[in-house]
């Protein structure tokens, strides 16, 4: 079983969790998410069967989109309304100020990673370090911040609409935000609408819509495995050439002028997966899927 889901995450359950589910209810021997999102949150969660999980890395480097709802005046041990509050003062900032602080945050900038996240150190992820009480450094990391819009702003609640780089922790942001503003703040709801060319528009679904269809209603949710790469240049090749690249070998093509990554396809549209174009149009496989070798054989034997 191969293709994509696009799963609308709910409140209150893990991103592996909600892969789980998922998987039983396809009876699918192998899924993986594009890039977790905590209990907290909610939203846009794709994720890959079988073949399509050779091209969930493209979608863990792309960017994210979220609606973030901030809490002013209040800090906590997570970061989020999820832990134990650690201080309250006084909200002070008007939206005046509060639109001129968030224009520091856009573009590229350093963020420290926070204690409660999968991160680890000496193999032993910081979250279990930080509920023993264990706070380690940790150094900045380079992210971007490509949108940061304030939507709404109500006494001591702000929403605000971020697109962001990889590795981006939008409850530092909301924490950041807060020490500048002298008032303190934490996440109290994140939303992700948007992971890559996806959005939650493009036909989301819920577990529990999910859990009332019948199996061939689920399967006709999925989407095919090119549309991971969608982004990327795209290459027809001939049968013959489909053949030798679905062996692992390489071939050149007139119309491969531009060096990186790029789909390639064989005779039909048969997605063969993805290669890197080198020098003098030279492709080389790099991730391909299963089912390509054998179609890309027949395909050359009848030919």
């Amino acid at each position: 079983m191969n293709g994509v889901l696009l799963l609308d995450k709910s409140v209150g359950i893990t991103s592996s969790a909600a892969v789980q589910r998922v998987r039983r209810l396809f009876r699918a021997q192998k899924a993986g998410h594009t890039g977790t999102l905590d209990p907290l949150a909610t939203g846009l969660l794709p994720i890959c069967f079988g073949e399509a999980t050779k091209f969930s890395h493209i979608l863990l480097d792309a960017d994210k989109s979220y609606v973030a709802t901030i809490r002013l005046g209040i800090t906590t041990r997570t970061g989020d309304l999820e832990g134990e509050v650690t201080g309250r003062q006084e909200v002070r900032a008007g939206r005046e100020e509060i639109e001129h602080v968030l224009k520091s945050f856009v573009g590229e900038i350093q963020q420290i990673p926070p204690m409660f996240s999968a991160l680890k150190r000496d193999g032993q992820p910081l979250y279990k370090l930080a509920r023993a009480g264990t706070d380690v450094p940790r150094a900045p990391r380079r992210i971007v911040v490509r949108k940061l819009e304030l939507r709404a702003f109500t006494g001591d609640e702000l929403v605000l609409f971020v697109t962001c780089s990889k590795g981006t922790y939008v409850r530092v942001l909301a924490e950041d935000l807060g020490h500048l503003l002298r008032c303190g703040a934490c996440l109290a709801g994140l939303r992700r609408e948007g992971v890559g060319n996806f959005r939650l528009e493009d036909g989301a679904v819920t577990l529990e819509t999910l859990e009332y269809m019948t199996l061939a209603e689920r399967d006709a949710l999925l989407l095919a495995e090119d549309v991971l790469v969608s982004s990327l240049p795209r290459l027809d090749l001939d049968s013959p050439a489909a053949l030798r690249v679905s062996q692992g070998q390489s071939v050149t093509h007139s119309a491969a002028a531009t060096s990186g990554l790029a789909r390639i396809y064989g005779p039909r549209g048969v997605f063969l997966g993805i290669a890197e174009v080198k020098e003098a149009g030279r492709i080389v496989p790099r991730r391909l899927i299963a089912k390509a070798s054998a179609t890309a054989a027949h395909r050359a034997s009848i030919a």
